[in-house]
């Protein structure tokens, strides 16, 4: 007999929320004062509590973490080729263009599912600037290979962290690795502005181009000495901020158990393997994503996918399609991503969040064993 379906949506996620009184509180202190933007009170207090959670020298906070990557880059001075992966979300290689810059695809680690340093070399050129490595699911990049690649050749490197807030690499905060990381703070993540994005650095040289390129090269209200952009986090953004520290860690304790139930139970499938932390990583606690072998499992991820919508279940294909699929960028595809291929038709991401019940768990991942068996509903 199949499964029941949920009689509501299960989402592939639910932002989380601070509790509604608190938030009041800080719109009345905006009310008040009447500083909206402009880097006011709540901007510099967000600013300066994010500095201590990640673990860096300095941050700067932006309006959404595209425009943080897109300044962070024109900061660094990169214009010409930087060296990516494919297995991303678009905004990764946009950023690249809108910056000056131009990206070139990378075939990433079958393992850690991130750009693969043992194939970065080949890709350097005279026009090579920068290396700009994604930690997928928050997975870390292996930053010490990336670095003395990048070291070897005089290179710049990015790190797009969207996925990997609070992520640490043996007790190191992610953020301390390469010249510049930038993190999401989108509704969707685990820790969020509504919008917003930042950009942490150690290099404090940084910090005042930073500052300028997001507020129209503006420098003591009157001097303009760069073209710049309007990239300010607002009051209200600041404000869901200071209050979603606090949440962030509970969270992540709602999340645990919950990602234990699913990996011990989607064990038992024949043709899913979950995506996992190495050793040494702090799990972001982002993502509950896994791969569908098709041969073993019996069907692909797309009619996975498309049968736990029939149960009311709603998954994410993350990434797909690849960059490469772009029609804006059909001119920089080579044949050298096939691992990044593969990747793109097998992950799938299931809901994950800490208002998840247990239960649903269960029976979500009882509604993917039915479906490996039975192909379709009857």
């Amino acid at each position: 007999m199949a499964p029941v379906p949920f009689a509501s949506p299960i989402l592939i996620t639910r932002p989380t929320l601070p509790p509604i009184e608190l938030f009041e509180a800080h719109l009345k202190e905006i009310w008040s004062s009447r500083v909206l933007t402009n880097q006011g009170p709540k901007h510099m207090q967000l600013e300066k509590n994010l500095t201590t959670m990640l673990g860096t020298r300095n941050v700067r906070l932006f309006s959404n973490g595209t425009l943080a990557l897109i300044l962070g880059v024109k900061a660094l001075g990169i214009r010409g080729e930087v060296i990516t992966t494919p297995f991303t979300f678009p905004a990764t290689p946009h950023s690249l263009v809108w910056a000056g810059a131009t990206p070139v695809f990378c075939d990433i680690d079958p393992v850690s599912l991130c750009i693969d340093p043992n194939r970065i070399e080949a890709l350097i050129t005279p026009r090579t600037e920068a290396i700009l490595g994604v930690h997928v699911y928050g997975i870390p990049c292996d930053a010490d290979a990336i670095q003395a690649i990048a070291s070897k050749h005089g290179l710049k490197v990015i790190y797009d962290a969207a996925h990997a807030f609070l992520t640490e690499v043996r007790g190191i905060p992610i953020a301390s690795f390469g010249d510049m990381t930038m993190f999401s703070f989108h509704a969707t993540k685990l820790f969020h502005t509504i919008e917003g994005g930042c950009l942490a650095f150690n290099n404090s040289e940084l910090g005042e181009v930073t500052n300028l390129l997001k507020n129209f090269g503006i420098k003591d209200g009157e001097a303009v000495l760069i073209p710049g952009m309007n990239a300010k986090m607002s009051e209200i953004q600041c404000a869901m901020g200071i209050e979603m520290l606090k949440e962030t860690e509970v969270e992540r304790e709602r999340r645990k158990p919950l990602r234990r139930k699913y990996l011990e139970l989607l064990s038992e499938i024949e043709g899913i393997d979950c995506v996992v932390l190495p050793d040494g990583i702090s799990d972001s606690l982002q993502y509950m994503a896994l791969r569908v072998d098709e041969e073993r499992f019996g069907l692909s991820r797309d009619q996975l996918q498309r049968g736990l919508t029939t149960f009311n279940v709603f998954s994410r294909k993350y990434f797909f399609p690849l960059c490469t699929d772009y029609e804006c960028y059909k001119e920089a595809v080579n044949d050298g991503t096939p691992i990044a291929r593969r990747a793109a038709d097998q992950l799938l991401c299931l809901p994950f969040y800490g208002d998840l019940e247990m239960e649903a768990i269960e029976r979500i991942v009882e509604m993917i064993a039915y479906l490996g068996k039975n192909g379709t509903i009857s």
